[in-house]
């Protein structure tokens, strides 16, 4: 097995081939394998929107914000992994942030999201990876927060844990994710740039009849006299008819469920999670309503919702003023943003959605696996096609 353990470096990305590949480490720091250099999506132009990125543009521009990968790549068969996001560096079971949940089409497994509605806070890190590994990556992170100082007496954790489908290009039924897996990604989350791409939970997704993966995009949005970052971290493995800028990408290099061009069509089925993360002090009522506009920032890139598509967003805040305390019993004065100031956040999170999504797209290579063969987003053809419609 090569297992890749990449924290928030940006782009370590292995070979994705079948072919045979020099030995290594169990555990291989990002920095030692160097893939081919893709493009983001503002390395060719394409700026989403009207705010302005923070300066990762990535959802780490939120402060605080870890993110954590582990990538699983296991001879022909095996390509999955983990994606770990950390909303403080804190006990967050002791310390917890206000969050929601919003459901675009539910055909999928989100554990943890009916407490989190229910209270409207989460108290462990959001981890994803793939549908079979939900039970798995659940056990792991359970064991994590138990093992946390300060968590001796606890006898209930509520674990956030989102999956799409990557059972294409990975053997999933193989059920090759394990603890040490997650832990991994855990241990190892960072602050700083994050790896896209074909990585970590996107190691085998994808997206519009491409390959997909993780993507990340941020925006910094104006609220009353003062600024406030909005982050959002995608997993992609959805599809649709891919639009770009605002140009009909999957159209027009015919890469759609629809399209008649001899071969089998792609499926638009898959499902998308989105994690959503901003300073900006928050209800967790607001947070359902940002979390719902990142959903809806699926559609500017084409995404048709289909049927089998579990489409999800995860959006909490990381303002302390409105941390909980575990237990705490106490009325304690937690000021959030007046529900009529939000609409600059929503903004935010509909521009740094659809870039998220992008990025996944041109970050992500060709990757073999199971069987299967599936392309990355043609960069030389998205040129042209940019090109003619004049971006």
């Amino acid at each position: 097995m090569m297992l890749f353990c990449l924290s928030s470096l940006r782009d370590p990305t292995p070979s994705r081939t079948g072919s045979k590949q020099p030995r290594l480490p169990n555990y291989l720091s990002a920095t030692t394998v160097h893939a081919a250099e893709r493009p983001r999506a503002r390395d060719l132009g394409i700026a989403p929107g009207v705010l302005p990125p923070g300066p990762l543009n990535a959802i780490t521009d939120v402060a605080g914000v870890r993110v954590g990968q582990t990538t699983l790549i296991e001879g022909d068969r095996v390509r999955t992994g983990v994606t770990a996001i950390l909303p403080h560096q804190g006990n967050l079971f002791q310390d917890k942030v206000p969050g929601a949940v919003f459901i675009g089409n539910a055909f999928g497994k989100l554990a943890g999201s009916t407490q989190v509605q229910e209270l409207g806070t989460i108290e462990t890190p959001i981890v994803l990876s793939n549908t079979l590994a939900v039970g798995t990556v659940m056990d792991a992170v359970v064991g994590w927060t138990l093992a946390q100082p300060g968590n001796a007496d606890i006898r209930s954790v509520n674990a956030v844990v989102g999956e799409t489908n990557d059972g294409g290009l990975n053997d999933i039924r193989s059920q090759p994710v394990r603890k040490e897996h997650v832990l991994s990604a855990l241990r190892d989350a960072r602050e700083g740039a994050v790896s896209e791409g074909g990585v970590g939970a996107g190691t085998g997704t994808i997206a519009f009849g491409f390959k997909g993966g993780i993507g990340t995009s941020s925006r910094v949005a104006p609220v009353d006299g003062r600024s406030y970052v909005v982050g959002v971290l995608v997993q992609s493995n959805f599809g649709g008819v891919l639009s770009i800028d605002g140009v009909p990408v999957g159209k027009e290099l015919r890469r759609h469920a629809f399209a008649r061009n001899g071969s089998p069509p792609d499926t638009a089925d898959g499902s998308c999670m989105i994690v959503v993360a901003t300073d900006a002090p928050l209800s967790p009522k607001d947070l359902s309503r940002l979390a719902a506009r990142a959903v809806f920032g699926l559609a500017r890139t084409g995404s048709s919702y289909s049927n089998g598509s579990g489409d999800f967003a995860i959006a909490f805040s990381t303002a302390k003023e409105l941390r909980v305390a575990h237990g705490a019993t106490a009325i304690t004065p937690r000021p959030a943003l007046p529900t009529e100031a939000v609409s600059p956040l929503f903004e935010a999170v509909l521009e740094a959605t659809e870039e998220a999504v992008i990025n996944s797209l041109l970050k992500a290579e060709t990757t073999t696996g199971n069987g299967r063969t599936v392309q990355a987003l043609d960069i030389e053809k998205l040129r042209e096609l940019l090109k003619k419609y004049g971006r």
